[in-house]
């Protein structure tokens, strides 16, 4: 543990190998998720490229948690086509090997004086910082909803936890008749496209096991559209029609009556709808974690103030984020860090070594593999704008579900994640090819 010790500016200095004292560090990377793993693992690389090393005490990732989870494969636990038990592995065995991984929780950031407060009480000193703290779940923004999740007769679930991810899958085995309800909020999430993959591979269940006249599914969504990129959506509402599955739009749910199976949703005027359901698979309203929005790093929003194209934060120079906890604005998912990561990479060493014009651009690239069926996928590529940046487009057309993407949701990337993008190695519709930059 750290000890507590008075404050000091360090100056920004050009790259050296010297060591700093035990309480100070180089690099910071606050988070041990998707993005902070990745960006740690491919800094480590560049710098061992050219050369140069940190000394363990000098790299530092601040991460409470005692598992890391590969949260796409939520999804597929939800439609029964994972062990959820495959989804985590122990934090201290994907932590990379030369640097020194803190188990606690930040509580505030003062970036004006390089420093970092942990929640128990302890001060950090760094010279470059990298935040990839996530997105905050609030599990209390809708009423009811905790006691629902934790009980056994209420039909709630939701694929957002390791906890209840299995629940959604029994739940939907479980229903012989009745409604199933699947909702999305209108905040941003974590891969907005989840909510209806879990809906999708429902409803092909019921198809295949004579269910389909006994089972009505609903969608009930605050956003707008199906989907926030037109040539996605079409397909996807057109679907929802054609697979008779009823769409509410402009509806968060904000209160659950467990004990009688009902739901309530507001829409944007303040009115509010009640709905009974026999199932209700949940979408929790999410955001940026608290000590982010309260912090001088965060914008208006409570993200971290972030160069769309450089991952540099706007105000504070020695500081980065990528992932979810970053103002990007684009689709916050796993395949969105492959492309950020590189990026933040390329340009936070350039900065290490003293170099002022940051050539490496982010231009919003962002996939959802979306599950719609056993066996199909449609597979969503988009950029900023929401303007379409395929992969395959040379040999499929992608504004169609296809059965060659499907084992790219369900063997490839689950391979890929844990295997290489977490040690720095994948770079997403690049594969192992790392990106260049001039």
């Amino acid at each position: 543990m750290l000890a507590n010790r008075a404050a000091r500016t360090p100056a920004l200095r050009s790259f050296s190998s010297r060591r700093l004292a035990s309480t100070d560090a180089k690099v910071v990377v606050v988070g041990a998720g998707t993005a902070g793993l990745t960006a740690a693992s491919q800094l480590q690389r560049a710098l061992a490229k050219n050369r140069k090393t940190l000394a363990k005490e000098d790299f530092v990732i601040i991460d409470p948690a005692e598992y890391h989870y590969y949260q796409p494969g939520w999804t597929l636990v939800g439609s029964g086509l994972m062990d959820k038990k495959d989804t985590r592995r122990p934090m201290a065995s994907l932590i990379p090997a030369g640097t020194t991984h803190i188990p606690e929780s930040v509580k505030s950031f003062a970036p004006e004086k390089n420093e970092i407060t942990l929640e128990n009480g302890d001060q950090i000193k760094y010279e470059y910082l990298v935040v990839a703290s996530g997105i905050q779940i609030n599990w209390s923004g809708i009423k009811g909803l905790q006691e629902a999740l934790v009980d056994s007769h209420s039909g709630v679930s939701s694929i957002y936890s390791y906890a209840t991810a299995d629940k959604a899958r029994q739940d939907i085995e479980a229903l012989r008749s009745g409604k199933a309800i699947f909702t999305q909020p209108s905040t941003p999430i974590k891969c907005a496209g989840a909510p209806q993959k879990v809906m999708w591979q429902a409803w092909d269940l019921y198809q295949r096991t004579d269910r389909s006249k006994t089972v009505k599914i609903e969608f009930w969504t605050g956003m707008p559209t199906m989907f926030s990129v037109p040539k996605y959506s079409e397909v996807l509402n057109a679907l929802r029609i054609q697979r008779d599955i009823a769409g509410q739009f402009g509806q968060n749910l904000v209160a659950i009556d467990a004990a009688n199976h009902k739901a309530t949703f507001k829409k944007a005027d303040g009115t509010e709808v009640t709905e009974e359901y026999t199932i209700l698979h949940v979408t929790p309203p999410q955001g940026p974690a608290d000590y982010i929005k309260s912090s001088p790093l965060a914008d208006a929003a409570g993200w971290v103030d972030v160069d769309s194209g450089t991952l540099r934060h706007k105000k504070y120079s020695n500081v980065f984020s990528l992932g979810d906890a970053s103002s990007l604005p684009t689709s916050k998912t796993a395949a969105a860090i492959t492309a950020q990561a590189p990026v933040l990479v390329h340009n936070l060493v350039d900065v290490m070594n003293g170099k002022t014009d940051l050539v490496a651009k982010y231009d919003g690239y962002t996939s959802c593999p979306l599950l719609t069926g056993k066996g199909q996928l449609l597979l969503a590529e988009f950029k900023y704008g929401l303007e379409p940046k395929e992969s395959f487009s040379n040999l499929f057309d992608q504004g169609k579900p296809q059965s060659a993407f499907y084992y790219l949701k369900t063997t490839l990337f689950p391979w890929a994640y844990f295997e290489h993008m977490l040690q720095g190695r994948w770079y997403g519709p690049k594969g192992f090819s790392k990106p260049s930059f001039s």
